[in-house]
């Protein structure tokens, strides 16, 4: 599933990172300590946090992920937001906790395969 169908059918608000919006996504990873993320994401992965700060952008690069998925309202810092732009790695927003939205990306990754 690509990045842009995901926020079609989630219904999420693209913050920066435009330019990723083509990239697949293959699954899905949900944690907000970065060391998790950095020694258990797997390429592809769409991650779902509420960390807003740079570093977020720095272990997405390195893991290749497809997008970042900030919620509860968070809203990516300046230099967060500039760094997605300079990855191609968008970075997206929900209202909602990270438990639901992890939910409905597990359910519709599952009925995509």
């Amino acid at each position: 599933m690509k990045v842009s169908e995901l926020v079609e059918k989630l219904g999420l608000k693209v913050y920066c990172g435009n330019n990723g919006l083509e990239n697949e996504i293959s699954n899905g990873y949900t944690s907000d300590l970065l060391s998790d993320v950095m020694g258990h994401a797997d390429a592809g992965c769409a991650w779902i946090t509420l960390q807003t700060h740079k570093n977020v952008m720095a272990i997405a690069s390195l893991k290749d992920l497809s997008a970042v998925i900030l919620v509860k309202g968070f809203e990516p810092e300046t230099d967060m937001a500039a760094q997605s732009d300079e990855e191609g790695i968008p970075v997206l927003g929900t209202s909602e906790e990270a438990f639901t939205i992890s939910g409905k990306l597990f359910n519709l990754l599952i009925n995509c395969k």
